[in-house]
Formats: structure tokens, sequence, C-alpha cells
């Protein structure tokens, strides 16, 4: 086996792949990843990997050359077929964003559980391990038979939040629904601030009515924290909602934006302040304008794939970091001792 690892990457975020590669002193190999002309996908590994460690870089989503989250999945799934076929010693699939997640369960009858399905197909192809980044559901990760490192986005957004002063009692963090509350409670404990709710209903897919918010929201600004942001309707409505609430301003945050369909546009349009994502996705704030903001999250997968390698812990990079926090907060808590005061001596 080799010492050091093997990074490929695919179409669906070639940006995100080459940074993480710089970020470990190394480089992307040689791989064709290409489409024949009646449009199936071509793949060839152009250097030896027999014996080798292989990360596979690739997020099931679309890409900015035209293709669709179908052929990111399917270009990963090749790739792991000919590294498997090419003698790899192990291959792990790199997945930022893991498509089909919303599908995690049936909603109703004759449906069917596409990220299970999805889980099943990386498997087939020999993936043997699975690293992604905020899972929609973290019950996905039982859908596998093989290791899955679940990393989080969370320090990043907390950093460049703390940047732009927004923690403390100046903000109020808000879960966009109830299903959010535990990721909402994380990020209120790194910025030391209250949380908020929002309660909504789904009348159909990718629609959403807001009917209540339990929390104090009035004459702070609310930051809006989330997994992903697909269609922007639901943080539209729910800014909307946190303004007649008394909120002084909405700053929306996800680790992965998928802006589907006219998505950017509503959210230019709504009362919404600031965007913040991640690159989990290839978007840049060229693209998108400048209400929004896209953070690198190279370094968070870099570290996690040298630990890897390593045979080292992977969360062990998240709990140093969640100590520190805490410490923070206890250290702002702790009460002040008075000292009493001295008689000058005589």
């Amino acid at each position: 086996m080799s010492h050091k690892p093997l990074l490929f990457s695919g179409n669906s975020n070639p940006d995100l792949a080459r940074e993480i590669a710089a970020k470990m002193d190394s480089r992307l190999g040689s791989a064709l990843v290409d489409k024949f002309k009646n449009e199936e996908c071509r793949i060839e590994i152009r250097e030896n990997v027999r014996g080798a460690e292989v990360f596979i870089f690739q997020s099931i989503c679309r890409a900015r050359n035209g293709q669709t989250v179908n052929d990111s999945l399917m270009e990963l799934l090749l790739m792991i077929d000919a590294l498997n076929r090419a003698s790899a010693y192990r291959i792990s699939a790199v997945v930022p964003y893991y498509g089909y997640a919303k599908q995690d369960k049936k909603t109703k009858g004759r449906e069917p559980i596409s990220a299970k399905l999805v889980a099943n197909l990386l498997q087939t192809a020999g993936a043997k391990r699975l690293v992604t980044l905020d899972l929609h559901a973290a019950q996905i990760q039982g859908f596998f038979d093989i290791p899955v490192d679940n990393l989080e986005a969370t320090p990043a957004l907390c950093t460049y939040l703390k940047s732009a002063g927004l923690e403390g009692e100046k903000i109020v963090v808000v879960s966009p629904d109830a299903g959010g509350v535990a990721r909402a409670e994380k990020f209120a404990k790194r910025l030391r601030s209250d949380i908020a709710i929002v309660f909504k209903r789904r009348p159909e897919p990718d629609v959403s009515e807001v009917t209540e918010i339990v929390g104090d929201v009035s004459g702070r600004i609310a930051v809006v924290v989330d997994d992903m942001i697909s269609t922007g309707g639901t943080l539209a409505k729910a800014a909307e909602a946190l303004i007649k609430r008394g909120a002084t301003k909405v700053v929306t945050c996800a680790t992965h934006g998928i802006f589907a369909g006219d998505a950017v546009r509503v959210l230019n349009e709504s009362a919404i302040d600031r965007v913040i994502v991640t690159n989990s996705l290839p978007n840049t704030e060229l693209e998108l304008g400048p209400k929004f903001r896209v953070l690198s999250v190279a370094q968070i997968l870099a570290d996690a794939i040298k630990r890897i390698t390593a045979n080292r812990s992977v969360s062990e990079l998240f709990a140093r970091d969640e100590e520190a926090a805490a410490a923070q907060t206890a250290a702002l808590q702790q009460p002040t001792l008075e000292l009493p005061e001295l008689t000058p001596a005589r």
C-alpha cells in the first residue's frame, strides 16, 4: 500500500478538488472523465493505482459544464469501478454534497428511498469508505455497511459569523424547522446566543408555509441556519415572518447552496440581508451576486483525508473545536468576584 494517497476528481466540482489537493501538497491524478458521442460517460484512469489509497472527489449535483445530477452520480460510480478493477488498495468516495439525501424515507405509498439506493450503488461499485459533509439526515449513515465520516461545516460558518460581529446577545440563532433544532443549538453554543424555531407545513414538495415562530427575535439580528438551500422559498417566507416579529435583520447560512430553479432571484428579492453557503457545490460569489458569501470547506476535507490515511481519529477535528467553544462560553458565564475594600495601612 502507498503511504501517500492518490486523489482523483470528477467534473461536478473540480475547483474544490484542486483546492483540497493544494492544501495537501499533492495533485489530482490523471484521468479522462468525459462522454462518448452517444452521451454515455467515458472514464479512463491514466496512471498506476495498484496498491494505492485512493480518494475520489465528486459532489452528486449539477455542474457548471451543464452535466446533470445523474451524470455526476454515474461518473462517480464508474470511476470507483475503474479504480477497483485497477487493483487500488482502498477507494474512498469524498462526496461533499450527497445528492438524493432528501429522499431518505417514504412519505407516501409507492415511493423509492433514493438515498438508500445511492448508498447501495456506491458500495456495489467498490467504495470502501464515504466522506461527506452535513448529511441532510444523520440516519443516512445507517444505509451504509462501510465507514461513513459525516463532517461538519459548522466551524467554518461560525468563524465567518464571528468575524462579521454576528454573535452574543445581539443575535438569535433560528432553526427554519423543528428538524433543525439540534443544528441551531450547536450554532447558538458557539455564538453564545439564544435560539428560536420556525414551524412550517409543506402542502406539496418544495412548497412551505410558516405557521408559528417560537422564541424572542424582537430587536435582534436573526441568523437562520440550515443544512441546504434548495428553492429558497422556505427561507424567504421565514425571513418575512421574522421581520414581522421584530427582527432587525435576517442573515441565513447553510452548508449546501443548491439554488434550484430561480432560487437566486427569490433570495435576492427577499428580506434576507446576506446568504452564506460553502463551496460544497460549485458556486461562486461572482455568479450569485453581492448578497451571497461562499466559504471554502477545502481545509476541513483535506484534514479529514490526512487523518484517514494516517489511521487517526477524524472526530477529534471537531471535538477540540467543541471543547474550545464550551470553554469560551463557560468563561463568559463565570461570575465576577467582588474583592473586599482594603483598609489603608497606618
